[in-house]
């Protein structure tokens, strides 16, 4: 079972010093909701987003080894939003998508303007909301954050999360009942 007494820094730093797989998975894994939301936000689309998480952790898995990262939650959220970006761009570059063609001075200015204007509205409402979970998230137990974190973030199963965690299945679905009401507390008070 994964400590969490460790600062992402203190993460960062083992991982790069070890190479040890555990200690990315635990800074990867306090961040998930962060990356499914931001990934999800670009993307529109619940598998692509599921998806690019995917790559990302394995991108990641070899160039945090050679970067300096001071705040990985902000350097986490830039790298995870121009992937998605870059992955838009890739798919614009096709004459299928949403029937838009990348010429050779780029995006054509009603999709730039189209696309704007789609993320003013809903942009902001949802940063807020998953900032407040994350910090609702990080606020739980550390039992209970674990296991919240692996059935609902990572869509686990019990038998997943027992294995996982260690801990028994009557232990993990209460550690998962629990937090799921500790979220809703915590949200309906941030409103």
């Amino acid at each position: 079972m994964p400590s969490h007494s460790h600062t992402d820094t203190e993460l960062l730093r083992l991982y790069k010093e070890s190479g040890e797989l555990k200690y990315w998975g635990e800074l990867y894994t306090r961040y998930t909701s962060l990356l499914y939301g931001v990934c999800l936000k670009y993307l529109k689309d619940r598998d692509e987003a599921k998806d690019a998480m995917m790559q990302l952790f394995e991108k990641l898995v070899t160039t945090l080894l050679t970067h300096d990262v001071e705040n990985f939650k902000s350097w986490l959220y830039v790298t995870a939003r121009n992937h998605c970006l870059m992955q838009l761009r890739a798919q614009n570059a096709k004459p299928s998508f949403r029937g838009f063609t990348e010429g050779k001075q780029g995006f054509s200015p009603e999709f730039v303007e189209n696309q704007f204007l789609l993320h003013l509205d809903e942009e902001p409402e949802m940063e807020q909301n998953l900032s407040k979970l994350e910090k609702c998230i990080d606020k739980l137990d550390n039992d209970q954050q674990l296991c919240v974190r692996l059935f609902y973030l990572q869509e686990r199963c019990y038998k997943d999360v027992t294995g996982l965690t260690g801990f028994d299945l009557n232990k993990v679905k209460s550690y998962i009942q629990n937090g799921k009401r500790n979220l809703k507390i915590c949200m309906e008070q941030n409103e």
